[in-house]
């Protein structure tokens, strides 16, 4: 049996054809991403070098210095420092070895904090340990790294391409490892405490505005009104309707501390939203706004009282600016629910210009809903108009929470509210 070679796939025009077997074409075996790794290794030697003598020296003495008072602050500047370096060797390793890693969030320092959180803070920094570590090992391994690439260039020159192809592989591998961000749990367990400390300020200067306004308001009134009332007693005798007087004035007295106290206590939590939930009360909010405001709410069931309590308060901060800052001739609020996020917009035809702590309270209340893990998005063009959006995650109601409240008329609500 002969073969035939009129068809196969190494020849020309055929086998009587003459041209002979065609080869695959010719590409080099050098292309540029090994040429790439090549350079990496290469600088592995200068790089480790770098580092290790920057981690030696940083924890020797760091840690030689513990037992004064400088010892520690060293410690702490010297991991700032190593961030840092982390920041080049992941810059490196993005240039020359394709591995994108993301940059660590810095440090959640307030500026509340004082000297030793924010030393604290460094010390335990997971991020800036895990660079030193990286620093140390490096060492023996750039030492390694480059002996083996700058031999191979001369005596093992044809299989360098998978030697460094190798190497590079175990240098992706120690960056991921050793200079990625914290793990999920780390990045959480930072953004918790931050949270909480953003509630427990929140909380105090919450009780510091109640204090002021009952020393300011509702105290001093009740004051006069004793005084008054003394007054009117001892003259009750000698000057009947002098003491009449008296009381008229002191009973007028008690109708504005009432009203004060029935204020503060909207301000502290409405009976309407506990009574009704977030319809009625939103509506009570928007008849006492200077612009005409449009509230939809649609809701077939009402959130847990946490965050019902601050999508009321978000509302309630928002038509406030509008009345005093936006010059608006109408306003919108609308609240839904979408998965399990509640989502607010509250929206004005005015002249725009509103952003994040702009001095209108709006930075207070993106701290409010961050602690919650909530968003606040303000879009305000100069000019208008202004849309700002509220989101806040949804929890059921549960049964202590319904506890004691009436029906929320649940559903799709519209109302027109305003002068």
């Amino acid at each position: 049996m002969t073969e035939d070679l009129s068809r196969s796939p190494f020849t020309g025009r055929g086998a009587g054809g003459g041209t002979g077997d065609r080869l695959p074409p010719v590409r080099l075996a050098y292309d540029r991403h090994t040429w790439k790794e090549i350079a990496h290794l290469l600088a592995n030697l200068p790089a480790s070098l770098i580092g290790f003598t920057y981690v030696v020296t940083v924890l020797s003495v760091g840690v030689g210095l513990t037992v004064t008072v400088i010892g520690l602050p060293l410690l702490a500047a010297g991991l700032l420092g190593a961030r840092r370096l982390g920041r080049l060797e992941r810059g490196r390793a993005r240039a020359l070895l394709g591995v994108r890693v993301d940059e660590p969030s810095p440090l959640p320092v307030r500026s509340g904090d004082g000297f030793f959180p924010r030393l604290w803070m460094a010390l335990k920094d997971p991020v800036g340990w895990r660079t030193v570590l990286y620093g140390f090992v490096r060492l023996p391994w750039g030492i390694l790294t480059f002996v083996l690439v700058l031999a191979s260039c001369f005596v093992l020159w044809p299989v360098l391409p998978f030697l460094a192809r190798g190497l590079a592989n175990a240098d992706r591998a120690m960056v991921r490892g050793l200079l990625s961000p914290s793990d999920e749990l780390e990045r959480r367990i930072a953004e918790l405490e931050s949270d909480r400390g953003i509630v427990v300020d929140t909380a105090a200067a919450d009780l510091r505005r109640i204090e002021r306004d009952l020393h300011d308001g509702a105290q001093a009134r009740l004051v006069n009104l004793a005084m008054g009332l003394g007054l009117a007693k001892e003259k009750l005798l000698e000057d009947p309707d002098a003491a009449a007087a008296m009381v008229d004035e002191a009973h007028g007295e008690v109708k504005l501390a009432l009203q004060e106290l029935r204020d503060l206590a909207r301000g502290i939590h409405p009976a309407v939203l506990t009574d009704r939930g977030l319809d009625a009360a939103l509506s009570s909010v928007a008849s006492r706004c200077t612009v005409p405001v449009g509230v939809t709410v649609d809701l077939a069931e009402r959130p847990a009282a946490a965050i019902e309590g601050i999508a009321y308060f978000t509302v309630s901060e928002l038509l406030q600016n509008v009345s005093k800052h936006s010059a608006a001739r109408n306003a919108s609020v609308e609240v839904w629910r979408a998965s399990d996020r509640l989502l607010i917009q509250v929206a004005d035809d005015g002249r725009g210009g509103a952003r994040v702590g702009g001095g209108t309270g709006m930075k207070g209340l993106a701290d409010r809903l961050s602690a919650v893990d909530g968003l606040f998005v303000v879009d305000s063009p100069e000019g208008g108009p202004t849309t700002v959006t509220a989101e806040l995650p949804w929890r059921d109601r549960t049964g202590d929470d319904a506890a004691g409240s009436a029906p929320s008329g649940s559903g799709r609500s519209r109302q027109r509210s305003g002068r």
